[in-house]
């Protein structure tokens, strides 16, 4: 496949984790250039060091909660690089796992300006582009936390339900103006990188940064959209939706929360420290 071949390619929070790792994929696959935006320099200069030998990288450091800094980037890159093929808008934050009524009105804020509202105003710098162009892909990463309830993760979960939802809306406007720019929604079950720490999945394992970064790569080589999360989450969650419409709340909280151990998972969460 040559989806990346010849592309400029732009990942928010590309300085770690599953950024850094699809970055580096990207480049291999013959990007003409990766664009790193993070909120840690020191972060952005290891991957700009580590990245350069696989091909032109450029790094802008960016908090993209603030979206004034995000329109400025923006224009840097349109600049400096040129207009972006690709965007996977990566970038996002878990504040703890307290429950609700411990949380603080800066969790809510902070929560969703990076998780929810980020990819919005980012994506709306480079949309109307790619559609005048009638060619570009956006990936927004949302989380198997999008689909499902759960306890001590509620803002957290709150804001990836947020980002599905408007992610497949914005495929659907695509594909009703006729438009080639196309979208992918990820929704992939709990990563080993670090922001996570501390999780207990006692029947399904957390997957590994490598093997996420792979599928979410090939999901968007082969342009597939919302429901492309086979091999990123649960078999089960499949079926969340179905399941909640026909199972009493009780026996379906009792196979999610008690029998796979959704409903515990976050109990002893550390995250990255």
């Amino acid at each position: 496949m040559e989806k990346f071949n010849d592309k400029r390619v732009l990942i928010t929070g590309g300085a770690s984790g599953i950024g850094r790792i699809m970055g580096a994929l990207a480049l291999e696959k013959g990007a003409a250039a990766l664009v790193i935006w993070d909120i840690n320099q020191a972060n952005i200069d290891n991957t700009l060091s580590e990245l350069s030998t696989k091909g032109k990288v450029f790094g802008y450091r960016v908090d993209i909660s603030d979206e004034q800094a995000v329109i400025a980037a923006a224009q840097r890159v349109k600049t400096e690089v040129g207009e972006v093929d690709i965007l996977i808008n990566c970038a996002g934050i878990i504040t703890g796992n307290k429950t609700f009524d411990k949380c603080s009105s800066e969790d809510i804020n902070r929560t969703l300006s990076i998780n929810t509202v980020a990819p919005m105003v980012v994506t709306m710098q480079f949309l109307p582009d790619m559609i005048a162009r009638n060619s570009g892909h956006i990936c927004n990463i949302s989380s198997a936390g999008g689909l499902i309830s759960n306890p001590r993760m509620s803002i957290y979960a709150a804001s990836k339900w947020a980002v599905i939802g408007w992610s497949d809306s914005v495929r659907i406007e695509l594909e009703q103006m006729g438009s080639s720019v196309k979208v992918t929604t990820i929704a992939p079950y709990y990563i080993k990188t670090g922001m996570f720490d501390g999780v207990r999945s006692p029947i399904v394992p957390l997957m590994k940064p490598e093997y996420a970064a792979r599928q979410i790569i090939r999901s968007i080589e082969r342009n597939k959209r919302v429901r492309v999360i086979t091999k990123l989450i649960p078999f089960p969650y499949h079926f969340v939706r179905l399941m909640q419409g026909i199972l009493p709340t009780k026996v379906f909280d009792w196979f999610f929360g008690e029998v796979f151990g959704i409903y515990h998972s976050m109990d002893n969460f550390t995250g990255r420290r």
